[in-house]
């Protein structure tokens, strides 16, 4: 890729973005620091607990990972997974990966709660209707950032 092309999309790309900002993000942006990753509660998601591993490099697909960024997104997405159970008392987690959103191409992993009381008419890949919900039923930033918080915590603590 051109280096004048790819710095331009960096520079107009929303993670890319906050990822440059780490100190100043509030805590449901930075739920997790690790090296290759960035871990931070969805926005714009009806769903408490949704999280987004956002990598800290400018990439589009998991091909374009290094061997040790791919390995630290392993175990980061056991790690919330672990975390997602404890503190929202969810009973599995999905993940994905899609980045095809205009303005969010930066690959960033979904790690979705899934509460054993969540309608069958959301679960699996229609979990995704919870992404494309009213800004009323937006979880508020006061909420995303108390999840976080505990999260934190609980990641914290298994170490």
């Amino acid at each position: 890729m051109d280096l004048e092309v790819a710095a331009a999309g960096e520079r107009s790309c929303y993670s890319c973005a906050g990822n440059a900002a780490l100190a100043g993000l509030p805590p449901r942006e930075r739920v997790l620091i690790g090296t290759g990753w960035r871990a931070a509660h969805a926005i714009r998601a009806a769903l408490p607990g949704w999280l987004v591993l956002v990598s800290r490099r400018h990439v589009t697909s998991p091909a374009e990972l290094t061997a040790a960024e791919a390995a630290e997104l392993g175990v980061l997405t056991w790690r919330l997974s672990r975390a997602l159970v404890e503190v929202t008392g969810c009973v599995k987690t999905y993940v994905a990966a899609f980045s095809e959103a205009d303005g969010f191409e930066h690959l960033h992993v979904h790690v979705v709660p899934r509460a054993a009381d969540l309608p069958a008419a959301d679960q699996g890949p229609d979990v995704f209707t919870f992404l494309r919900r009213s800004e009323a039923e937006w979880v508020p930033p006061a909420e995303m950032d108390d999840l976080a918080i505990r999260l934190a915590a609980a990641l914290d603590s298994e170490r």
